[in-house]
Protein backbone atom coordinates (compact mmCIF):
# COMPACT_ATOMS: atom_id res chain seq x y z
CA UNK A 1 0.00 0.00 0.00
CA UNK A 2 1.04 3.58 -0.71
CA UNK A 3 -0.42 6.43 1.33
CA UNK A 4 -0.91 9.89 -0.17
CA UNK A 5 -1.99 12.81 1.99
CA UNK A 6 -3.42 15.88 0.31
CA UNK A 7 -4.42 13.31 -2.30
CA UNK A 8 -7.30 15.25 -3.84
CA UNK A 9 -5.20 18.40 -4.10
CA UNK A 10 -2.84 19.58 -6.80
CA UNK A 11 0.42 17.67 -6.35
CA UNK A 12 -1.13 14.74 -4.46
CA UNK A 13 -3.58 13.92 -7.26
CA UNK A 14 -0.77 14.06 -9.82
CA UNK A 15 1.20 11.54 -7.75
CA UNK A 16 -1.86 9.28 -7.72
CA UNK A 17 -2.11 9.59 -11.52
CA UNK A 18 1.51 8.56 -12.00
CA UNK A 19 1.20 5.66 -9.58
CA UNK A 20 -1.94 4.42 -11.38
CA UNK A 21 0.03 4.65 -14.63
CA UNK A 22 2.57 2.32 -13.04
CA UNK A 23 -0.20 -0.13 -12.20
CA UNK A 24 -0.38 0.80 -8.50
CA UNK A 25 -4.00 0.93 -7.40
CA UNK A 26 -3.34 0.00 -3.77
CA UNK A 27 -3.53 3.64 -2.74
CA UNK A 28 -4.90 5.01 0.52
CA UNK A 29 -5.89 8.59 -0.21
CA UNK A 30 -6.02 10.94 2.78
CA UNK A 31 -7.75 14.30 2.32
CA UNK A 32 -11.05 16.13 2.36
CA UNK A 33 -13.13 17.12 -0.66
CA UNK A 34 -14.40 20.40 0.78
CA UNK A 35 -16.86 22.51 -1.15
CA UNK A 36 -14.67 22.90 -4.23
CA UNK A 37 -14.38 20.61 -7.23
CA UNK A 38 -11.44 18.67 -5.80
CA UNK A 39 -13.28 15.40 -6.43
CA UNK A 40 -12.59 15.90 -10.14
CA UNK A 41 -8.85 15.65 -9.44
CA UNK A 42 -9.27 11.97 -8.53
CA UNK A 43 -12.32 11.13 -10.65
CA UNK A 44 -10.18 8.96 -12.95
CA UNK A 45 -8.13 7.39 -10.18
CA UNK A 46 -8.25 3.85 -8.83
CA UNK A 47 -7.61 3.51 -5.10
CA UNK A 48 -8.44 1.44 -2.05
CA UNK A 49 -10.06 4.15 0.06
CA UNK A 50 -10.36 7.89 0.58
CA UNK A 51 -10.21 8.86 4.25
CA UNK A 52 -10.88 12.32 5.68
CA UNK A 53 -7.68 13.57 7.34
CA UNK A 54 -9.75 15.34 10.01
CA UNK A 55 -11.20 12.06 11.31
CA UNK A 56 -8.11 10.64 13.01
CA UNK A 57 -9.91 7.62 14.50
CA UNK A 58 -11.14 6.53 11.08
CA UNK A 59 -7.74 7.22 9.59
CA UNK A 60 -5.93 5.09 12.16
CA UNK A 61 -8.36 2.26 11.52
CA UNK A 62 -7.35 2.20 7.86
CA UNK A 63 -3.60 2.45 8.37
CA UNK A 64 -1.66 -0.78 7.80
CA UNK A 65 1.19 -1.96 9.98
CA UNK A 66 3.54 -0.74 7.28
CA UNK A 67 3.28 0.88 3.87
CA UNK A 68 5.56 0.94 0.84
CA UNK A 69 5.72 4.73 1.12
CA UNK A 70 3.94 7.80 2.44
CA UNK A 71 3.75 10.86 0.21
CA UNK A 72 2.77 13.59 2.66
CA UNK A 73 1.52 16.48 0.52
CA UNK A 74 -1.36 17.55 2.77
CA UNK A 75 -1.09 21.13 4.03
CA UNK A 76 -2.70 24.52 4.16
CA UNK A 77 -0.71 26.03 1.30
CA UNK A 78 -2.10 29.56 1.44
CA UNK A 79 0.77 32.03 1.66
CA UNK A 80 -1.67 34.69 2.91
CA UNK A 81 -3.28 32.67 5.71
CA UNK A 82 -3.25 34.28 9.15
CA UNK A 83 -4.95 31.38 10.96
CA UNK A 84 -2.06 30.29 13.17
CA UNK A 85 -3.95 27.50 14.91
CA UNK A 86 -5.00 25.95 11.59
CA UNK A 87 -1.48 26.18 10.19
CA UNK A 88 -0.05 24.66 13.37
CA UNK A 89 -2.49 21.75 13.30
CA UNK A 90 -2.41 20.98 9.57
CA UNK A 91 1.15 21.86 8.56
CA UNK A 92 3.24 21.13 11.63
CA UNK A 93 1.47 18.65 13.90
CA UNK A 94 0.19 16.49 11.03
CA UNK A 95 3.71 16.30 9.60
CA UNK A 96 5.05 15.21 13.00
CA UNK A 97 2.34 12.54 13.14
CA UNK A 98 3.41 11.05 9.79
CA UNK A 99 7.09 11.25 10.66
CA UNK A 100 6.50 9.34 13.90
CA UNK A 101 4.21 6.80 12.24
CA UNK A 102 6.73 6.17 9.45
CA UNK A 103 9.55 5.87 11.98
CA UNK A 104 7.58 3.36 14.04
CA UNK A 105 6.48 1.25 11.05
CA UNK A 106 9.75 1.63 9.08
CA UNK A 107 7.92 3.23 6.15
CA UNK A 108 9.68 5.66 3.77
CA UNK A 109 8.39 9.25 4.02
CA UNK A 110 8.52 11.85 1.26
CA UNK A 111 6.99 15.16 2.33
CA UNK A 112 6.32 18.60 0.90
CA UNK A 113 8.42 21.46 2.16
CA UNK A 114 8.54 24.75 0.25
CA UNK A 115 10.80 27.38 -1.26
CA UNK A 116 8.87 29.76 1.00
CA UNK A 117 11.27 28.62 3.74
CA UNK A 118 14.00 30.74 2.07
CA UNK A 119 12.21 34.01 2.79
CA UNK A 120 13.49 36.93 0.73
CA UNK A 121 16.37 34.82 -0.60
CA UNK A 122 19.19 36.93 0.80
CA UNK A 123 20.72 33.72 2.19
CA UNK A 124 20.50 32.11 -1.24
CA UNK A 125 18.53 29.05 -2.31
CA UNK A 126 20.91 26.21 -1.45
CA UNK A 127 19.31 23.19 0.23
CA UNK A 128 21.91 22.77 2.98
CA UNK A 129 20.34 20.83 5.83
CA UNK A 130 22.60 21.67 8.75
CA UNK A 131 20.78 23.32 11.63
CA UNK A 132 23.25 26.20 11.46
CA UNK A 133 22.29 26.90 7.84
CA UNK A 134 18.58 26.43 8.49
CA UNK A 135 18.61 28.84 11.42
CA UNK A 136 19.77 31.62 9.09
CA UNK A 137 16.59 31.42 7.00
CA UNK A 138 13.72 33.81 7.72
CA UNK A 139 10.41 32.91 6.05
CA UNK A 140 8.19 35.86 5.17
CA UNK A 141 4.79 34.36 5.98
CA UNK A 142 3.05 31.92 8.30
CA UNK A 143 2.95 29.18 5.67
CA UNK A 144 6.70 29.40 5.06
CA UNK A 145 7.35 29.49 8.81
CA UNK A 146 5.38 26.26 9.35
CA UNK A 147 7.28 24.43 6.64
CA UNK A 148 10.59 25.73 7.96
CA UNK A 149 9.79 24.66 11.51
CA UNK A 150 9.09 21.12 10.38
CA UNK A 151 12.26 20.98 8.28
CA UNK A 152 14.31 21.94 11.37
CA UNK A 153 12.40 19.47 13.54
CA UNK A 154 12.98 16.68 10.99
CA UNK A 155 16.71 17.42 10.70
CA UNK A 156 17.01 17.32 14.49
CA UNK A 157 15.18 14.00 14.72
CA UNK A 158 17.29 12.56 11.92
CA UNK A 159 20.49 13.64 13.70
CA UNK A 160 19.27 11.83 16.81
CA UNK A 161 18.64 8.65 14.80
CA UNK A 162 14.86 8.81 15.25
CA UNK A 163 13.63 8.81 11.67
CA UNK A 164 11.97 6.73 8.95
CA UNK A 165 14.23 4.42 6.93
CA UNK A 166 14.01 7.02 4.14
CA UNK A 167 12.97 10.61 4.70
CA UNK A 168 12.92 13.34 2.08
CA UNK A 169 11.69 16.92 2.36
CA UNK A 170 11.16 18.58 -1.01
CA UNK A 171 11.36 22.36 -1.22
CA UNK A 172 8.95 22.96 -4.08
CA UNK A 173 9.42 26.16 -6.05
CA UNK A 174 6.64 27.61 -8.27
CA UNK A 175 4.74 24.54 -9.40
CA UNK A 176 2.17 24.71 -12.19
CA UNK A 177 0.17 22.10 -14.09
CA UNK A 178 -3.09 20.15 -14.32
CA UNK A 179 -5.39 19.66 -11.33
CA UNK A 180 -4.71 23.06 -9.76
CA UNK A 181 -8.06 24.48 -10.87
CA UNK A 182 -9.66 24.36 -7.41
CA UNK A 183 -7.03 26.65 -5.88
CA UNK A 184 -8.67 29.97 -6.75
CA UNK A 185 -6.24 32.86 -6.37
CA UNK A 186 -3.45 30.38 -5.54
CA UNK A 187 -3.58 28.93 -9.08
CA UNK A 188 -0.59 29.51 -11.32
CA UNK A 189 -0.63 32.40 -13.76
CA UNK A 190 -0.77 29.82 -16.56
CA UNK A 191 -4.14 28.58 -15.32
CA UNK A 192 -5.38 32.11 -14.69
CA UNK A 193 -4.40 33.66 -18.01
CA UNK A 194 -4.57 31.02 -20.76
CA UNK A 195 -8.22 31.72 -21.57
CA UNK A 196 -7.62 35.48 -21.60
CA UNK A 197 -4.67 35.12 -23.98
CA UNK A 198 -6.69 32.77 -26.19
CA UNK A 199 -9.34 35.50 -26.47
CA UNK A 200 -6.61 38.11 -26.99
CA UNK A 201 -7.81 40.04 -23.97
CA UNK A 202 -5.39 41.97 -21.80
CA UNK A 203 -3.81 40.28 -18.80
CA UNK A 204 -2.55 41.93 -15.64
CA UNK A 205 0.93 41.62 -14.16
CA UNK A 206 2.41 43.51 -11.23
CA UNK A 207 4.56 46.52 -11.79
CA UNK A 208 7.97 46.35 -10.22
CA UNK A 209 8.47 48.35 -7.05
CA UNK A 210 12.13 47.47 -6.71
CA UNK A 211 15.09 49.09 -8.40
CA UNK A 212 16.81 46.84 -10.89
CA UNK A 213 13.66 44.97 -11.95
CA UNK A 214 11.54 46.10 -14.89
CA UNK A 215 7.78 45.66 -14.82
CA UNK A 216 7.00 41.97 -15.26
CA UNK A 217 10.68 41.05 -14.96
CA UNK A 218 10.31 39.65 -11.47
CA UNK A 219 11.87 36.18 -11.58
CA UNK A 220 10.62 32.79 -10.40
CA UNK A 221 11.72 29.19 -10.79
CA UNK A 222 8.63 27.77 -12.52
CA UNK A 223 8.55 23.96 -12.42
CA UNK A 224 6.05 21.67 -14.16
CA UNK A 225 4.16 19.34 -11.85
CA UNK A 226 5.00 16.30 -13.99
CA UNK A 227 8.68 16.90 -13.24
CA UNK A 228 7.86 17.08 -9.53
CA UNK A 229 6.07 13.74 -9.53
CA UNK A 230 8.89 12.20 -11.58
CA UNK A 231 11.32 13.22 -8.84
CA UNK A 232 9.10 11.75 -6.13
CA UNK A 233 8.68 8.40 -7.84
CA UNK A 234 12.42 8.29 -8.50
CA UNK A 235 13.01 8.86 -4.80
CA UNK A 236 10.61 6.04 -3.93
CA UNK A 237 12.63 3.81 -6.27
CA UNK A 238 15.87 4.88 -4.54
CA UNK A 239 15.20 4.39 -0.83
CA UNK A 240 18.82 4.97 0.19
CA UNK A 241 18.44 8.69 -0.53
CA UNK A 242 17.33 10.94 2.34
CA UNK A 243 17.49 14.62 3.22
CA UNK A 244 16.20 18.05 2.22
CA UNK A 245 16.21 18.78 -1.52
CA UNK A 246 15.18 21.69 -3.69
CA UNK A 247 12.69 20.91 -6.43
CA UNK A 248 12.71 23.44 -9.25
CA UNK A 249 14.31 23.74 -12.66
CA UNK A 250 17.38 25.64 -11.51
CA UNK A 251 16.61 28.43 -13.97
CA UNK A 252 14.70 31.57 -12.98
CA UNK A 253 12.39 33.06 -15.61
CA UNK A 254 10.31 36.22 -15.68
CA UNK A 255 6.54 36.52 -15.53
CA UNK A 256 6.68 38.08 -19.00
CA UNK A 257 8.52 34.96 -20.21
CA UNK A 258 5.74 32.84 -18.73
CA UNK A 259 3.01 34.80 -20.49
CA UNK A 260 4.92 34.78 -23.77
CA UNK A 261 5.23 30.99 -23.53
CA UNK A 262 1.43 30.77 -23.37
CA UNK A 263 1.10 33.15 -26.31
CA UNK A 264 3.60 31.17 -28.38
CA UNK A 265 1.73 27.95 -27.65
CA UNK A 266 -1.61 29.44 -28.67
CA UNK A 267 -0.08 31.47 -31.53
CA UNK A 268 -1.69 34.56 -30.03
CA UNK A 269 -0.37 38.00 -29.19
CA UNK A 270 0.05 38.75 -25.49
CA UNK A 271 -1.37 42.05 -24.26
CA UNK A 272 -0.02 42.91 -20.82
CA UNK A 273 -1.37 45.62 -18.53
CA UNK A 274 0.90 46.40 -15.59
CA UNK A 275 -0.87 47.23 -12.34
CA UNK A 276 0.40 48.37 -8.95
CA UNK A 277 1.23 45.62 -6.51
CA UNK A 278 -1.05 45.78 -3.44
CA UNK A 279 0.66 47.63 -0.63
CA UNK A 280 -0.20 44.77 1.74
CA UNK A 281 2.17 42.35 -0.01
CA UNK A 282 4.96 44.66 -1.22
CA UNK A 283 7.11 44.28 1.89
CA UNK A 284 7.19 40.49 1.67
CA UNK A 285 7.22 40.11 -2.12
CA UNK A 286 9.95 37.92 -3.61
CA UNK A 287 11.58 39.37 -6.73
CA UNK A 288 13.82 36.37 -7.39
CA UNK A 289 13.73 32.64 -6.67
CA UNK A 290 15.93 30.00 -8.25
CA UNK A 291 16.48 26.49 -6.97
CA UNK A 292 20.04 25.32 -6.58
CA UNK A 293 19.60 21.80 -7.97
CA UNK A 294 23.16 20.54 -7.42
CA UNK A 295 22.24 18.35 -4.46
CA UNK A 296 19.46 16.44 -6.23
CA UNK A 297 21.59 16.02 -9.35
CA UNK A 298 24.50 14.78 -7.22
CA UNK A 299 22.14 12.20 -5.73
CA UNK A 300 21.59 10.88 -9.25
CA UNK A 301 18.44 12.51 -10.62
CA UNK A 302 19.11 13.86 -14.13
CA UNK A 303 16.03 16.12 -14.59
CA UNK A 304 13.81 18.06 -14.52
CA UNK A 305 13.09 17.45 -18.17
CA UNK A 306 10.69 20.25 -19.14
CA UNK A 307 11.89 23.75 -19.94
CA UNK A 308 9.43 26.55 -19.22
CA UNK A 309 8.28 26.54 -22.84
CA UNK A 310 7.92 22.75 -22.94
CA UNK A 311 5.98 22.59 -19.68
CA UNK A 312 3.63 25.40 -20.66
CA UNK A 313 3.08 23.83 -24.09
CA UNK A 314 2.08 20.48 -22.58
CA UNK A 315 -0.14 22.08 -19.94
CA UNK A 316 -1.92 24.41 -22.34
CA UNK A 317 -2.40 22.01 -25.25
CA UNK A 318 -3.24 18.92 -23.19
CA UNK A 319 -5.31 20.45 -20.39
CA UNK A 320 -6.26 24.11 -20.80
CA UNK A 321 -6.77 25.04 -24.45
CA UNK A 322 -10.36 23.86 -24.92
CA UNK A 323 -11.62 23.08 -21.43
CA UNK A 324 -10.15 22.05 -18.10
CA UNK A 325 -8.80 18.54 -18.45
CA UNK A 326 -7.90 16.52 -15.38
CA UNK A 327 -5.24 13.89 -15.06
Amino acid sequence: MIIITGATGFIGSNIAADLNARGRTDLLLVDDLGTQAKWKNVAKRRFLNLVDYRDLDALLAHLPNKADAVFHMGANSSTTSTDGDEILRVNLHASMFWWNWCSRTETPLIYASSAATYGDGHQGFKDTQTLEALEKLSPLNLYGWSKHQFDKWAVERAAEGSHPPQWVGLKFFNVYGPNEYHKGDMRSLVAKNTELIEKEESIKLFRSHKEGYADGAQLRDFVYVKDCTAVMLWLMDNPSISGLFNLGTGKARSFVDLMNAIGATLKKSVNIEFVDMPVSIRQNYQYFTQANMDKLHAAGFPGPTHSLEQGVFDYVTSYLAESLQYR
